[in-house]
Protein backbone atom coordinates (compact mmCIF):
# COMPACT_ATOMS: atom_id res chain seq x y z
CA UNK A 1 0.00 0.00 0.00
CA UNK A 2 1.27 3.47 -0.99
CA UNK A 3 2.12 6.20 1.01
CA UNK A 4 -1.12 8.62 0.18
CA UNK A 5 -3.41 5.38 0.96
CA UNK A 6 -1.78 4.63 4.04
CA UNK A 7 -2.52 8.45 5.26
CA UNK A 8 -6.12 7.61 3.69
CA UNK A 9 -6.68 4.65 6.08
CA UNK A 10 -5.48 6.07 9.03
CA UNK A 11 -7.06 8.99 8.91
CA UNK A 12 -9.82 6.81 8.50
CA UNK A 13 -9.15 4.91 11.41
CA UNK A 14 -8.46 7.55 14.05
CA UNK A 15 -11.69 9.37 13.23
CA UNK A 16 -13.83 5.55 14.09
CA UNK A 17 -11.53 5.51 17.44
CA UNK A 18 -10.47 8.74 18.74
CA UNK A 19 -9.06 7.31 22.00
CA UNK A 20 -6.78 5.36 19.79
CA UNK A 21 -3.39 6.41 20.71
CA UNK A 22 -1.32 4.22 18.63
CA UNK A 23 -3.58 5.10 15.73
CA UNK A 24 -2.43 8.29 16.42
CA UNK A 25 1.28 7.91 16.44
CA UNK A 26 1.23 5.76 13.22
CA UNK A 27 -0.44 8.36 11.25
CA UNK A 28 1.50 11.42 12.42
CA UNK A 29 4.74 8.78 11.58
CA UNK A 30 3.36 9.10 7.51
CA UNK A 31 2.57 12.57 8.15
CA UNK A 32 6.34 13.09 8.45
CA UNK A 33 7.65 11.21 6.30
CA UNK A 34 5.35 12.84 3.66
CA UNK A 35 6.89 16.50 4.65
CA UNK A 36 3.75 17.51 6.60
CA UNK A 37 5.47 18.47 10.35
CA UNK A 38 2.31 20.40 11.66
CA UNK A 39 0.25 17.78 11.17
CA UNK A 40 2.38 15.05 11.98
CA UNK A 41 2.93 16.99 15.28
CA UNK A 42 -0.60 17.17 15.77
CA UNK A 43 -1.03 13.43 15.83
CA UNK A 44 1.82 12.82 17.95
CA UNK A 45 0.28 15.31 20.62
CA UNK A 46 -3.31 13.18 20.32
CA UNK A 47 -0.65 9.95 20.72
CA UNK A 48 0.97 11.30 24.07
CA UNK A 49 2.87 8.51 25.90
CA UNK A 50 2.53 6.42 23.11
CA UNK A 51 4.84 8.72 21.43
CA UNK A 52 7.61 8.83 24.43
CA UNK A 53 7.69 4.99 24.26
CA UNK A 54 8.47 4.56 20.74
CA UNK A 55 10.60 7.47 20.47
CA UNK A 56 12.22 7.01 23.96
CA UNK A 57 11.88 11.00 24.72
CA UNK A 58 9.37 14.27 24.61
CA UNK A 59 7.69 15.27 22.25
CA UNK A 60 9.37 18.29 20.59
CA UNK A 61 7.33 20.84 21.34
CA UNK A 62 7.40 22.81 24.56
CA UNK A 63 4.69 22.03 27.39
CA UNK A 64 3.48 25.70 26.37
CA UNK A 65 2.96 24.86 22.84
CA UNK A 66 1.85 21.44 23.80
CA UNK A 67 -1.20 22.91 25.94
CA UNK A 68 -2.04 26.03 23.60
CA UNK A 69 -2.53 23.19 21.09
CA UNK A 70 -4.50 20.67 23.42
CA UNK A 71 -6.58 23.99 24.71
CA UNK A 72 -7.34 24.98 20.93
CA UNK A 73 -8.20 21.58 20.00
CA UNK A 74 -10.67 21.27 22.86
CA UNK A 75 -12.05 24.60 21.89
CA UNK A 76 -12.85 23.57 17.68
CA UNK A 77 -14.66 20.62 19.42
CA UNK A 78 -16.78 22.45 21.32
CA UNK A 79 -17.68 24.39 18.33
CA UNK A 80 -18.44 21.69 16.32
CA UNK A 81 -20.93 20.29 19.02
CA UNK A 82 -22.17 23.16 19.16
CA UNK A 83 -22.75 23.70 15.40
CA UNK A 84 -24.83 20.84 15.20
CA UNK A 85 -26.88 21.21 18.44
CA UNK A 86 -27.90 24.26 16.61
CA UNK A 87 -28.55 22.62 13.40
CA UNK A 88 -31.11 20.17 15.03
CA UNK A 89 -32.23 22.21 17.54
CA UNK A 90 -33.55 25.82 14.92
CA UNK A 91 -35.71 23.32 12.97
CA UNK A 92 -37.12 21.33 16.12
CA UNK A 93 -38.00 25.24 17.77
CA UNK A 94 -39.87 26.36 14.26
CA UNK A 95 -41.50 23.09 14.11
CA UNK A 96 -42.06 23.79 18.49
CA UNK A 97 -44.18 27.10 17.07
CA UNK A 98 -46.41 25.65 14.97
CA UNK A 99 -47.85 22.92 17.49
CA UNK A 100 -48.21 25.43 20.30
CA UNK A 101 -50.14 23.06 22.83
CA UNK A 102 -47.45 20.34 22.74
CA UNK A 103 -43.50 20.07 23.69
CA UNK A 104 -40.94 17.87 23.04
CA UNK A 105 -39.21 14.95 24.79
CA UNK A 106 -36.43 13.05 23.42
CA UNK A 107 -35.89 10.15 24.22
CA UNK A 108 -33.52 7.39 23.22
CA UNK A 109 -35.88 4.36 23.32
CA UNK A 110 -39.84 5.27 22.10
CA UNK A 111 -42.23 3.99 23.43
CA UNK A 112 -44.84 1.69 21.78
CA UNK A 113 -46.78 4.13 19.50
CA UNK A 114 -50.50 2.38 19.08
CA UNK A 115 -51.33 -1.04 19.43
CA UNK A 116 -54.36 -1.16 16.72
CA UNK A 117 -52.17 -0.99 13.39
CA UNK A 118 -56.02 -0.20 11.69
CA UNK A 119 -55.84 3.13 13.16
CA UNK A 120 -52.55 3.67 13.03
CA UNK A 121 -52.13 3.36 8.70
CA UNK A 122 -54.15 6.93 8.03
CA UNK A 123 -51.88 8.51 10.62
CA UNK A 124 -48.36 7.90 9.69
CA UNK A 125 -46.36 10.03 7.48
CA UNK A 126 -43.18 9.32 5.87
CA UNK A 127 -39.97 12.04 4.42
CA UNK A 128 -38.20 10.20 1.58
CA UNK A 129 -35.05 11.94 2.11
CA UNK A 130 -32.59 12.20 -1.08
CA UNK A 131 -29.05 10.85 -0.46
CA UNK A 132 -27.82 14.01 -1.92
CA UNK A 133 -28.77 15.65 1.12
CA UNK A 134 -25.70 16.45 3.16
CA UNK A 135 -28.27 17.63 6.27
CA UNK A 136 -30.85 14.83 6.57
CA UNK A 137 -32.50 15.81 9.58
CA UNK A 138 -32.75 19.52 8.93
CA UNK A 139 -34.27 18.30 5.11
CA UNK A 140 -36.71 16.40 7.28
CA UNK A 141 -37.50 18.77 9.66
CA UNK A 142 -37.72 21.59 7.43
CA UNK A 143 -40.34 19.31 5.13
CA UNK A 144 -43.04 18.83 7.87
CA UNK A 145 -42.29 22.11 9.00
CA UNK A 146 -43.65 23.02 5.60
CA UNK A 147 -47.00 21.00 5.87
CA UNK A 148 -47.64 22.53 9.15
CA UNK A 149 -50.89 21.01 10.38
CA UNK A 150 -51.21 18.58 7.46
CA UNK A 151 -48.56 16.43 8.88
CA UNK A 152 -50.06 13.17 10.36
CA UNK A 153 -49.36 12.32 13.98
CA UNK A 154 -46.25 10.38 13.40
CA UNK A 155 -43.82 11.08 10.65
CA UNK A 156 -40.61 8.86 9.86
CA UNK A 157 -37.92 9.87 8.18
CA UNK A 158 -36.13 7.03 6.31
CA UNK A 159 -33.26 7.06 3.51
CA UNK A 160 -34.07 4.44 0.56
CA UNK A 161 -30.93 2.16 -0.77
CA UNK A 162 -30.27 3.81 -4.11
CA UNK A 163 -28.85 2.06 -7.35
CA UNK A 164 -27.78 3.55 -10.41
CA UNK A 165 -29.64 6.93 -9.12
CA UNK A 166 -32.88 5.14 -8.34
CA UNK A 167 -34.68 4.53 -5.12
CA UNK A 168 -35.12 1.29 -4.25
CA UNK A 169 -38.57 0.59 -2.61
CA UNK A 170 -37.97 -3.04 -1.56
CA UNK A 171 -34.02 -2.72 -0.88
CA UNK A 172 -32.34 -1.55 2.41
CA UNK A 173 -34.12 1.13 4.61
CA UNK A 174 -32.03 3.26 6.49
CA UNK A 175 -34.14 5.48 9.75
CA UNK A 176 -33.05 8.40 10.23
CA UNK A 177 -36.05 9.92 13.25
CA UNK A 178 -39.67 9.79 13.72
CA UNK A 179 -41.76 12.59 15.23
CA UNK A 180 -44.65 11.32 17.27
CA UNK A 181 -47.00 14.07 18.53
CA UNK A 182 -49.65 11.18 19.47
CA UNK A 183 -48.41 10.52 22.87
CA UNK A 184 -49.32 10.45 26.52
CA UNK A 185 -49.71 13.76 27.98
CA UNK A 186 -49.78 15.59 24.39
CA UNK A 187 -46.89 16.03 24.21
CA UNK A 188 -44.88 15.43 20.42
CA UNK A 189 -41.54 13.08 21.11
CA UNK A 190 -38.50 13.50 18.39
CA UNK A 191 -36.49 9.98 18.40
CA UNK A 192 -33.20 10.11 16.38
CA UNK A 193 -32.27 6.72 14.99
CA UNK A 194 -29.05 7.66 13.11
CA UNK A 195 -25.63 7.81 15.17
CA UNK A 196 -24.27 9.62 12.10
CA UNK A 197 -27.02 12.33 11.98
CA UNK A 198 -27.33 13.64 15.29
CA UNK A 199 -25.18 14.32 18.61
CA UNK A 200 -27.33 11.66 20.36
CA UNK A 201 -27.44 8.04 21.10
CA UNK A 202 -29.76 6.55 18.74
CA UNK A 203 -33.22 5.02 19.79
CA UNK A 204 -34.31 1.47 18.91
CA UNK A 205 -35.77 1.04 15.45
CA UNK A 206 -38.28 -1.63 16.28
CA UNK A 207 -41.26 0.63 17.04
CA UNK A 208 -40.66 2.81 13.78
CA UNK A 209 -40.29 -0.29 11.18
CA UNK A 210 -43.84 -1.96 12.00
CA UNK A 211 -45.64 1.04 11.14
CA UNK A 212 -43.59 1.65 8.29
CA UNK A 213 -44.26 -1.54 7.10
CA UNK A 214 -48.04 -0.91 7.53
CA UNK A 215 -47.52 2.50 6.04
CA UNK A 216 -45.64 1.34 2.83
CA UNK A 217 -48.26 -1.59 1.82
CA UNK A 218 -51.05 1.05 2.01
CA UNK A 219 -49.02 3.25 -0.36
CA UNK A 220 -48.72 0.84 -2.99
CA UNK A 221 -52.52 0.59 -3.22
CA UNK A 222 -52.64 4.97 -2.75
CA UNK A 223 -50.20 5.06 -6.31
CA UNK A 224 -51.95 2.61 -7.82
CA UNK A 225 -55.72 4.63 -7.37
CA UNK A 226 -54.29 7.72 -7.80
CA UNK A 227 -52.93 6.02 -11.15
CA UNK A 228 -56.36 4.94 -12.10
CA UNK A 229 -57.77 8.31 -11.26
CA UNK A 230 -55.16 10.32 -13.40
CA UNK A 231 -55.86 7.84 -16.48
CA UNK A 232 -59.52 7.84 -16.08
CA UNK A 233 -59.55 11.77 -16.00
CA UNK A 234 -57.14 11.49 -19.04
CA UNK A 235 -59.56 8.98 -21.14
CA UNK A 236 -63.21 10.55 -20.20
CA UNK A 237 -62.26 13.97 -19.81
CA UNK A 238 -63.83 14.44 -16.24
CA UNK A 239 -63.14 13.20 -13.07
CA UNK A 240 -64.59 9.63 -11.68
CA UNK A 241 -67.34 10.03 -8.72
CA UNK A 242 -66.98 6.48 -7.19
CA UNK A 243 -64.30 4.10 -7.34
CA UNK A 244 -66.95 1.88 -9.19
CA UNK A 245 -65.98 3.99 -12.41
CA UNK A 246 -62.49 2.76 -12.52
CA UNK A 247 -63.63 -1.28 -11.66
CA UNK A 248 -65.31 -1.60 -15.08
CA UNK A 249 -65.85 -5.03 -17.25
CA UNK A 250 -63.91 -5.10 -20.35
CA UNK A 251 -62.54 -2.52 -22.58
CA UNK A 252 -63.29 -0.12 -19.95
CA UNK A 253 -61.18 -2.19 -17.06
CA UNK A 254 -58.89 0.59 -15.71
CA UNK A 255 -58.69 -1.20 -12.58
CA UNK A 256 -58.56 -4.73 -12.39
CA UNK A 257 -60.08 -4.95 -9.42
CA UNK A 258 -60.55 -4.01 -5.49
CA UNK A 259 -57.93 -3.71 -3.29
CA UNK A 260 -57.40 -3.58 0.79
CA UNK A 261 -58.77 0.07 2.09
CA UNK A 262 -59.81 1.62 -1.57
CA UNK A 263 -63.14 2.41 -0.76
CA UNK A 264 -62.27 4.67 2.38
CA UNK A 265 -59.29 6.05 0.74
CA UNK A 266 -60.54 6.72 -2.64
CA UNK A 267 -62.83 10.33 -2.04
CA UNK A 268 -59.30 11.99 -0.13
CA UNK A 269 -57.20 10.52 -3.48
CA UNK A 270 -59.44 12.39 -5.94
CA UNK A 271 -59.59 16.00 -3.52
CA UNK A 272 -56.03 16.06 -3.21
CA UNK A 273 -55.63 15.29 -7.23
CA UNK A 274 -58.26 17.68 -7.94
CA UNK A 275 -56.42 20.32 -5.88
CA UNK A 276 -52.85 19.43 -7.53
CA UNK A 277 -55.01 19.51 -11.32
CA UNK A 278 -56.03 23.18 -10.20
CA UNK A 279 -52.49 24.06 -9.20
CA UNK A 280 -50.90 23.28 -12.81
CA UNK A 281 -48.70 20.30 -10.92
CA UNK A 282 -50.47 17.18 -12.24
CA UNK A 283 -48.49 15.11 -14.64
CA UNK A 284 -49.21 13.82 -17.62
CA UNK A 285 -48.87 10.69 -19.36
CA UNK A 286 -46.71 12.14 -22.49
CA UNK A 287 -45.85 15.07 -20.28
CA UNK A 288 -43.03 16.06 -17.30
CA UNK A 289 -38.98 15.69 -16.80
CA UNK A 290 -37.85 13.65 -19.73
CA UNK A 291 -34.45 13.35 -17.92
CA UNK A 292 -33.07 10.74 -15.34
CA UNK A 293 -35.54 11.90 -12.74
CA UNK A 294 -32.49 12.32 -9.98
CA UNK A 295 -30.79 15.12 -12.11
CA UNK A 296 -32.49 17.59 -11.75
CA UNK A 297 -31.00 21.22 -10.92
CA UNK A 298 -34.42 22.35 -8.60
CA UNK A 299 -34.19 21.92 -5.22
CA UNK A 300 -36.01 19.32 -4.27
CA UNK A 301 -37.14 20.59 -0.28
CA UNK A 302 -38.93 23.88 -1.91
CA UNK A 303 -40.99 21.05 -4.42
CA UNK A 304 -41.68 18.57 -1.61
CA UNK A 305 -45.46 18.63 -0.33
CA UNK A 306 -47.51 16.30 1.44
CA UNK A 307 -49.96 13.81 -0.56
CA UNK A 308 -52.19 11.27 0.10
CA UNK A 309 -51.56 8.26 2.49
CA UNK A 310 -48.99 10.76 4.22
CA UNK A 311 -46.06 11.07 1.72
CA UNK A 312 -43.75 14.03 1.68
CA UNK A 313 -42.54 13.66 -2.01
CA UNK A 314 -41.44 15.57 -4.88
CA UNK A 315 -44.47 14.93 -7.58
CA UNK A 316 -45.77 12.69 -5.22
CA UNK A 317 -49.31 12.43 -7.96
CA UNK A 318 -47.15 11.42 -10.87
CA UNK A 319 -48.80 8.24 -11.87
CA UNK A 320 -47.16 5.24 -12.30
CA UNK A 321 -44.78 4.51 -15.59
CA UNK A 322 -43.25 1.13 -16.74
CA UNK A 323 -39.49 1.56 -18.01
CA UNK A 324 -38.50 -1.48 -19.91
CA UNK A 325 -34.49 -1.60 -20.13
CA UNK A 326 -33.65 -3.60 -23.35
CA UNK A 327 -29.78 -4.06 -22.25
CA UNK A 328 -30.84 -5.90 -18.76
CA UNK A 329 -33.77 -7.34 -19.65
CA UNK A 330 -35.64 -5.57 -17.15
CA UNK A 331 -39.38 -4.35 -16.73
CA UNK A 332 -39.35 -1.67 -13.35
CA UNK A 333 -42.76 0.00 -12.24
CA UNK A 334 -41.52 3.26 -11.16
CA UNK A 335 -42.95 6.51 -9.26
CA UNK A 336 -41.04 8.78 -10.04
CA UNK A 337 -37.61 7.96 -9.00
CA UNK A 338 -38.47 4.84 -6.90
CA UNK A 339 -38.62 1.98 -8.10
CA UNK A 340 -41.52 -0.31 -7.05
CA UNK A 341 -40.84 -3.32 -8.66
CA UNK A 342 -38.72 -5.17 -10.75
CA UNK A 343 -38.79 -7.78 -12.96
CA UNK A 344 -36.86 -10.00 -14.91
CA UNK A 345 -38.34 -10.37 -19.07
CA UNK A 346 -37.96 -11.75 -22.08
CA UNK A 347 -37.63 -9.75 -25.50
CA UNK A 348 -37.27 -9.84 -29.09
CA UNK A 349 -33.36 -7.66 -29.63
CA UNK A 350 -33.55 -5.57 -32.02
CA UNK A 351 -37.68 -6.97 -32.90
CA UNK A 352 -38.38 -4.74 -29.41
CA UNK A 353 -39.30 -1.03 -30.60
CA UNK A 354 -37.71 1.31 -28.32
CA UNK A 355 -39.50 4.80 -27.69
CA UNK A 356 -42.70 5.63 -25.67
CA UNK A 357 -45.84 3.51 -25.69
CA UNK A 358 -49.19 3.40 -23.11
CA UNK A 359 -51.35 0.54 -22.55
CA UNK A 360 -54.09 0.68 -24.28
CA UNK A 361 -55.91 -2.81 -23.46
CA UNK A 362 -55.48 -4.91 -20.14
CA UNK A 363 -57.16 -8.73 -21.22
CA UNK A 364 -57.26 -11.54 -18.51
CA UNK A 365 -56.79 -15.11 -19.69
CA UNK A 366 -55.89 -13.94 -23.48
CA UNK A 367 -57.58 -16.34 -26.32
CA UNK A 368 -59.42 -17.61 -23.32
CA UNK A 369 -56.70 -19.87 -21.52
CA UNK A 370 -54.48 -18.78 -18.67
CA UNK A 371 -51.71 -21.24 -20.48
CA UNK A 372 -51.35 -20.89 -23.72
CA UNK A 373 -49.06 -18.82 -25.49
CA UNK A 374 -49.43 -15.42 -23.80
CA UNK A 375 -50.18 -16.68 -20.39
CA UNK A 376 -52.83 -15.68 -17.83
CA UNK A 377 -52.20 -11.43 -18.51
CA UNK A 378 -51.88 -9.61 -21.48
CA UNK A 379 -51.38 -5.58 -21.71
CA UNK A 380 -51.22 -4.14 -25.59
CA UNK A 381 -48.63 -1.35 -26.06
CA UNK A 382 -50.57 1.88 -27.60
CA UNK A 383 -52.80 -0.25 -30.00
CA UNK A 384 -49.78 -2.04 -31.74
CA UNK A 385 -49.18 -5.51 -32.08
CA UNK A 386 -46.26 -4.85 -29.20
CA UNK A 387 -47.62 -6.37 -25.60
CA UNK A 388 -46.53 -7.47 -22.22
CA UNK A 389 -47.88 -10.76 -21.58
CA UNK A 390 -47.51 -13.77 -20.13
CA UNK A 391 -45.58 -16.92 -21.77
CA UNK A 392 -45.55 -20.66 -21.24
CA UNK A 393 -41.54 -20.82 -22.71
CA UNK A 394 -40.05 -20.08 -19.28
CA UNK A 395 -36.50 -20.62 -20.27
CA UNK A 396 -37.07 -17.30 -22.71
CA UNK A 397 -36.71 -15.13 -19.72
CA UNK A 398 -33.47 -13.09 -19.78
CA UNK A 399 -33.41 -14.05 -23.66
CA UNK A 400 -34.25 -12.36 -26.86
CA UNK A 401 -36.45 -15.01 -28.22
CA UNK A 402 -39.64 -13.42 -28.39
CA UNK A 403 -41.17 -11.50 -31.90
CA UNK A 404 -41.04 -8.19 -30.59
CA UNK A 405 -43.15 -8.79 -27.32
CA UNK A 406 -42.21 -8.50 -23.36
CA UNK A 407 -42.46 -11.93 -21.93
CA UNK A 408 -42.98 -12.34 -18.08
CA UNK A 409 -43.52 -14.95 -15.54
CA UNK A 410 -47.08 -15.98 -14.50
CA UNK A 411 -46.66 -14.65 -11.09
CA UNK A 412 -45.05 -11.45 -12.52
CA UNK A 413 -47.66 -10.82 -15.12
CA UNK A 414 -50.08 -11.37 -12.87
CA UNK A 415 -48.95 -9.04 -10.04
CA UNK A 416 -47.91 -6.68 -12.96
CA UNK A 417 -51.57 -6.77 -13.86
CA UNK A 418 -53.32 -5.41 -10.80
CA UNK A 419 -50.22 -2.72 -9.98
CA UNK A 420 -50.37 -0.34 -13.22
CA UNK A 421 -53.95 0.84 -14.63
CA UNK A 422 -55.18 0.86 -17.82
CA UNK A 423 -53.18 3.88 -19.73
CA UNK A 424 -50.14 3.52 -18.17
CA UNK A 425 -47.08 4.62 -19.67
CA UNK A 426 -44.42 2.47 -20.81
CA UNK A 427 -41.05 3.74 -22.24
CA UNK A 428 -38.63 1.03 -24.15
CA UNK A 429 -34.47 2.24 -23.26
CA UNK A 430 -31.39 0.90 -23.18
CA UNK A 431 -29.21 0.84 -20.40
CA UNK A 432 -32.00 2.78 -17.53
CA UNK A 433 -32.59 0.35 -15.24
CA UNK A 434 -29.83 -0.84 -12.50
CA UNK A 435 -29.25 -4.61 -13.02
CA UNK A 436 -30.55 -6.50 -10.08
CA UNK A 437 -33.12 -5.01 -7.12
CA UNK A 438 -34.90 -6.84 -4.29
CA UNK A 439 -38.15 -8.52 -4.92
CA UNK A 440 -41.35 -7.31 -2.50
CA UNK A 441 -41.90 -9.41 0.63
CA UNK A 442 -45.58 -9.68 -0.67
CA UNK A 443 -47.28 -9.62 -3.98
CA UNK A 444 -49.50 -6.65 -4.51
CA UNK A 445 -52.91 -7.75 -5.36
CA UNK A 446 -56.62 -6.83 -6.39
CA UNK A 447 -60.05 -8.87 -5.66
CA UNK A 448 -61.36 -9.33 -9.12
CA UNK A 449 -64.76 -7.40 -9.71
CA UNK A 450 -65.92 -7.50 -13.14
CA UNK A 451 -65.73 -10.04 -16.49
CA UNK A 452 -62.23 -8.76 -18.03
CA UNK A 453 -62.12 -11.68 -20.62
CA UNK A 454 -62.82 -10.78 -24.53
CA UNK A 455 -63.61 -14.20 -25.72
CA UNK A 456 -64.64 -12.59 -29.40
CA UNK A 457 -61.15 -11.67 -29.96
CA UNK A 458 -58.51 -14.15 -31.25
CA UNK A 459 -54.83 -12.13 -30.00
CA UNK A 460 -51.85 -12.30 -32.01
CA UNK A 461 -49.66 -10.06 -30.45
CA UNK A 462 -46.56 -10.96 -31.96
CA UNK A 463 -45.25 -13.22 -28.52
Amino acid sequence: MDQPEDILYLKQFVKQHPNNKMGWYLLGKHYLQAGKEAKANYCFIQAGDIYEAFEQESHPLGEAQLEELKEWDKKQKKKQLLRKTLFIAIPLLLLALLIPAKEFIFKDSPKEIVTDNSALIPAVGVVMVPQQQLQPIGYAMNTIIAAGKEAPDLTLAIRLEEKGGWRQWNGNVRFLMSLNRNVTGSKAQVTMFDRDSCVCEPGDTNNASKPFKEWKKNQEMHWTLSSAIHHFKERNGKWPERLKDLIRPYPNNILSGEGKGMVAMFPDVLSKLKTSSNDGSQSTASGGNQNHPLKTSDDESNKSSIGTNGLFQQKWNKPLEIVIDTSQHRLAVVQNDVVIRSYKVGLGGDRTPEGSFYISEKVRNPNGRDDGIFGSRGMALSNTLYAIHGTGDIDSIEKDESLGCIRLRKADVEELYDLVPLGTVVKIKNGTLPPNSKEAAERFQLEPQENETNPAKVYQWLK
